[in-house]
C-alpha cells in the first residue's frame, strides 16, 4: 500500500518522523484525512490530536494550532508545541487544566485572561486525552 511520509515539527525541533498510511487531523475549516496522492494544500490547525494511521496501529500526536502542509507524498505540520503521548506529563496538564478552569470561574469574558485561560483550558484536555489513548 502507498504511504505518506509525516514529519512534526516544532520550534524546540521534531517531534515525529515516518512513514504512514493515513493522517487524520483538525484544521479551522474542519477535520481532514489525508491519505497517499492528496492534492496540494496548507491549512492552519486547531488544538487537537493529530492521528496517523499505518496498517492496524493508530498513532497520536497532541497539537497546539499551527500548520499542516499536504504534498502528494508527504506531509510536514509545523505547530507551536506538539507531544507523543509517551512525553506528556498526565499530572502537570491536570494541574493546568485547573488553574484554567479556576481562572475561567473568575473572571469576565471580555477579559484577555479569560481568552489565555479557554486556550490553556483547551490545551490541557487535549493533552490529557491524547495520553489516555496511548
Amino acid at each position: 500500500m502507498k504511504t505518506l511520509n509525516v514529519s512534526v515539527v516544532t520550534p524546540d525541533g521534531p517531534v515525529l518522523d515516518g512513514t504512514y498510511e493515513m493522517v487524520s487531523c483538525r484544521a479551522e475549516g474542519g477535520e481532514l484525512g489525508i491519505l497517499p496522492g492528496h492534492i496540494p494544500l496548507v491549512a492552519p490547525l486547531t488544538i487537537s490530536a493529530v492521528r496517523l494511521k499505518s496498517e492496524n496501529n493508530t498513532e497520536y500526536v497532541a497539537v497546539n494550532g499551527g500548520f499542516v502542509e499536504v504534498r502528494p507524498d508527504q506531509v510536514t505540520i509545523l505547530a507551536q508545541s506538539a507531544e507523543k503521548p509517551s512525553d506528556i506529563d498526565v499530572d502537570r496538564a491536570q494541574q493546568a487544566k485547573e488553574r484554567a478552569e479556576q481562572r475561567l470561574n473568575s473572571k469576565r469574558e471580555d477579559d484577555v485572561d479569560f481568552k489565555r485561560a479557554q486556550i490553556a483550558l483547551q490545551r490541557a484536555i487535549n493533552r490529557i486525552d491524547i495520553a489516555n489513548n496511548q
